[in-house]
Parts: structure tokens; C-alpha cells; sequence
């Protein structure tokens, strides 16, 4: 294992995440849903957290472990959550209540993303955390900076893809997709970014005010 494998799974195994997350995180496993790292999950709390975030919206809803993540660290926020499957948010649903979440802090949303998020509200949330269909990054983060305040985060998950996105020899569609995002987002005065390593890593975009 190289030094960057053992840091990764250093930086995962530190995390003590809750008993809600953690439950939510065994049913993910179970139900074969590739949730974000214990790591990822502990960021998405910190910028939650550090961001006294309302608002937040997010795709890939799983069965609720960003979610959670997020919810119990951002006390005052609302948590409005896209999935094209049912079943999911069902368990994602019973995860939030089990955790204590009011019901009213919470919608979800059943539906094809792509479909869902031109219907929603501009500059409206305060932190957009995007993780389901990785071929469409691109046309997600462009929603993302339309529906985040200025001032608020864009967080892409998964956005070195199993570690393709610095091999330049890796040209997949996905791959590809993933590098000219995060090249054209480094010269964009619009934004500022930064990418954790932590997890399959964190794309973080803050949409700059005017």
C-alpha cells in the first residue's frame, strides 16, 4: 500500500461518525449503494458546520448518509434531497427520524436529476452537494452555481474518480469529464475552488458575490 493509500485510510478509519450515520452507512452497504467515505462525510459536516448552512440541497439521496451528515451538524438547516429511487428515500427517510430529524427540515424529492433541478429555485441554497450520475458533472455544477447564494459552496463528491483523474494517460468520458471541470472552475473569476484528497475526493466551489 502506498503512503497516499495509507493516508486515505488513515483519515477514514479516524472518523467516529454516529450511530444514525453509521446505521445508514451499514444499509448502504447492504443495499449496495456506494455511499461517500467516512471522511467525505465528516467534511461535508465541517463545511455544513462552519457555513451555519439553511439551505441545503442535494443529489444522491442513498439512504440518507451525507444527508445525515449534514443535518446533524448544521442544526438550522433544511434539507431538500433528489433520488431517482423510491425505495431509498423511504430507508433515508426512516434514518432521518431515527436520528431525531424533525420531518419538516426534510424534502425529498423522487426523481431524474437532470429533470428535478432546472425546476428548482436560483441563488436559493446555501450549500449544493452533488453525488449521483458522475457522467453528468458537468451539466450538475452548472445547476449548482445557478442554485447556490452567492457566497454559497458547490461540493462535488467523488471528483478524482478512482484515482483517474491525475493519471492523464485515463481518458475515459467520465475521467475527462471530471479534469475539464475542475480546469475550467480554476480559471473561472467567478468561483474559488479547492479539491480534498480525502475519500475519492471533495471538489469544494464557493460562488463568489458580485
Amino acid at each position: 500500500m502506498s503512503e497516499h493509500d495509507l493516508n486515505w485510510k488513515y483519515v477514514d478509519e479516524s472518523v467516529a461518525e454516529s450511530d444514525a450515520v453509521a446505521r445508514a452507512r451499514q444499509q448502504s452497504l447492504e443495499l449496495g449503494i456506494d455511499a461517500v467515505s467516512p471522511a467525505t462525510a465528516a467534511q461535508l459536516a465541517v463545511l455544513a458546520a462552519a457555513s451555519r448552512a439553511e439551505s441545503i440541497i442535494e443529489v444522491g439521496t442513498g439512504v440518507g448518509v451525507s444527508g445525515l451528515s449534514m443535518l446533524l451538524a448544521a442544526r438550522a438547516s433544511l434539507l431538500t434531497s433528489i433520488d431517482s429511487e423510491t425505495e431509498y428515500q423511504q430507508h433515508a427517510r426512516t434514518h432521518f427520524a431515527d436520528a431525531g430529524i424533525p420531518p419538516a427540515r426534510i424534502r425529498l424529492i423522487t426523481g431524474r436529476a437532470s429533470e428535478v433541478l432546472p425546476r428548482m429555485n436560483e441563488s436559493s441554497y446555501d450549500i449544493v452537494f452533488l453525488d449521483a450520475d458522475p457522467a453528468s458533472v458537468i451539466e450538475y455544477v452548472e445547476h449548482g452555481l445557478r442554485l447556490a447564494k452567492p457566497g454559497g459552496m458547490v461540493l462535488v463528491a467523488r471528483t478524482l474518480w478512482k484515482g483517474r483523474v491525475a493519471d492523464p494517460a485515463r481518458r475515459d468520458d467520465t475521467t475527462v469529464a471530471f479534469r475539464t471541470l475542475i480546469t475550467e472552475l480554476a480559471a473561472s473569476p467567478a468561483v474559488v475552488t479547492a479539491i480534498s484528497p480525502a475519500g475519492d475526493g471533495l471538489l469544494q466551489i464557493v460562488k463568489l458575490g458580485a
